[in-house]
């Protein structure tokens, strides 16, 4: 997904993030994945407490493997881990250890943050941004966005280090919608990132995140239109431990 971000939007800003008062330590969010008629994986988001450098911090674990047919013709299990502020979200440290096939890959990235680099164990040192977030961290970075200054058709921008690059991931804010869930309809935050049309997507519309329209923003869809595989799907099957009652609409 991340390799087929476009950096070409414009009208673009970075929101700064509000309070926290969407997620605590212990959440826990499972998602099935669907290809069609198929459950082809499971991915698993939670949070814990930790402690880094001295420091009590969010400790972020993702977790994203096939399951039953998908297993047998191509195994797959990827895990992002973020160590990340608790008050600004930035993280200090991010562990990505992929196994898809036979293709295998495992990195750590350290974040200075008094001189704006990042050392990973890979590629050595990077200069980056600010505001750089890892994979894991962003999705807790975007639940704190405040949406009520948030206009339809704003472009959000969340610099992200991802795969030893600097990806500006922009998201186009789609207004309010209600979906149907597994636990009932809930109104939500349509988000859709932009992404290169040609490759893996027909449409610069064809990634969608639906988080729900609360003090969680819990992020409860989403949906892939893929060229070669077709509609991709994850849904919240289970939440655990959320900070907030889910508001749902009759």
């Amino acid at each position: 997904m991340f390799l087929a971000l476009s950096v070409c939007a414009q009208k673009i800003f970075s929101p700064p993030v509000k309070p926290n008062t969407a997620f605590i330590a212990g959440e826990r969010l499972t998602y099935q994945i669907r290809y069609g008629l198929i459950v082809a994986g499971i991915t698993t988001l939670s949070l814990t407490e930790d402690v880094y450098q001295e420091q009590t911090v969010f400790h972020a674990l993702t977790i994203g493997q096939t399951t039953g047919l998908a297993e047998k013709l191509y195994g797959v299990k990827d895990i992002y881990e973020s160590w990340f502020d608790k008050n600004t979200n930035l993280p200090f440290k991010q562990i990505r250890n992929i196994s898809e096939g036979r293709y295998k890959n495992y990195n750590e990235v350290t974040y200075n943050r008094e001189n704006n680099t990042v050392n990973s164990k890979l590629s050595g040192i990077h200069p980056v941004p600010p505001d750089i977030l890892d994979l894991a961290s962003t999705f807790y970075y975007i639940r704190r966005i405040d949406f009520s200054k948030v206009k339809e058709g704003d472009v959000l921008l969340v610099n992200m280090f991802f795969s030893d690059g600097i990806f500006p991931f922009h998201l186009v804010f789609k207004g309010k919608e209600t979906i149907r869930t597994k636990f009932g309809k809930i109104r939500c935050i349509k988000i859709c990132p932009v992404v290169e049309e040609g490759r893996m997507f027909k449409t610069k519309n064809d990634l969608v995140i639906w988080f729900t329209d609360d003090d969680n923003c819990l992020p409860v869809m989403v949906k892939m239109d893929i060229r070669i595989v077709g509609s991709v799907l994850l849904k919240l099957i289970q939440y655990e431990n959320i900070a907030n009652t889910l508001i749902f609409q009759m």
